[in-house]
């Protein structure tokens, strides 16, 4: 399968994809201020709802997993916990707060970003245990959420103004293109990538007692460029592929 010599090459080849972001018109009301939900008190601190273009929102499948990553690594240092109020999500800073709403049956949970994933492609988040449970889909395994990045406030004249600026397009992403049980076909297609001018890397992780090398394609620090690379590369053939942050 051929692919794109540069960078360049399959980031220009495409419309940029829209970022599923909350417009200002719908995140403000008249007077200014948050036309939002209530806000989410988490261990004696305030959340809400981040408002305007930088906010973040985002609807899909998730996914929930437990006992067998209990106390293992998360990717940001900690040990996962299947009981805390956490979650792995592909390209969303670390520590976000996220407010999941199950779109069934109308049940939410805040959760902290602290772990990468889904592995998977079509699905958003994977919520820890007690956090799927809180909002009733550890039965069924996955369920449609709705997505809202949350942040603290202070108050500054009378008037609440997040604690920090967010902006949910910069990072460092790529692009997994392939996840295989046997070295040698993840290598072969790391140097089909090398050959072709591409950063290409290797990242092994163990999922039900196998181990996968999972290969992935470095596409730049604007998840919008990601975007587009990730349906480059799908139009090209890499079916299932998917855009994951570093």
């Amino acid at each position: 399968m051929k692919t794109a010599s540069s960078p360049a090459g399959f980031l220009t080849v495409l419309v940029l994809l829209p970022l599923l972001l909350v417009p200002p018109a719908e995140a403000q009301n008249a007077k200014g201020r948050p036309a939002t939900q209530r806000p989410y008190v988490i261990n004696s601190r305030t959340y809400y709802p981040i408002p305007s273009a930088n906010g973040y929102e985002e609807t899909g499948i998730a996914s929930w997993y437990g006992g067998e990553f209990h106390g293992r690594n998360t990717s940001n240092g900690e040990t996962y916990n299947m009981h805390d109020m956490t979650a792995a999500h592909k390209v969303l800073p670390m520590n976000t707060m996220l407010l999941v709403t199950n779109l069934r049956n109308g049940k939410q949970v805040v959760v902290r970003v602290n772990d990468r994933g889904p592995f998977v492609q079509g699905r958003i988040i994977d919520l820890s245990y007690s956090a799927a449970s809180k909002i009733g889909m550890h039965h069924t395994g996955t369920a449609k959420v709705r997505l809202v990045a949350l942040g603290e406030v202070r108050k500054i004249n009378g008037k609440r103004q997040f604690t920090r600026r967010f902006d949910f397009d910069k990072g460092r992403y790529y692009v997994q293109i392939g996840a295989f049980t046997k070295k040698e076909n993840s290598l072969r297609l790391q140097q089909k990538f090398l050959e072709s001018g591409h950063r290409a890397v290797i990242r092994k992780a163990r999922v039900h007692d196998r181990l996968f090398y999972r290969v992935q394609v470095y596409v730049g620090n604007s998840l919008r460029n990601a975007k587009r690379a990730e349906a480059a590369l799908l139009e090209k053939g890499y079916a299932g592929a998917f855009i994951i942050a570093k």
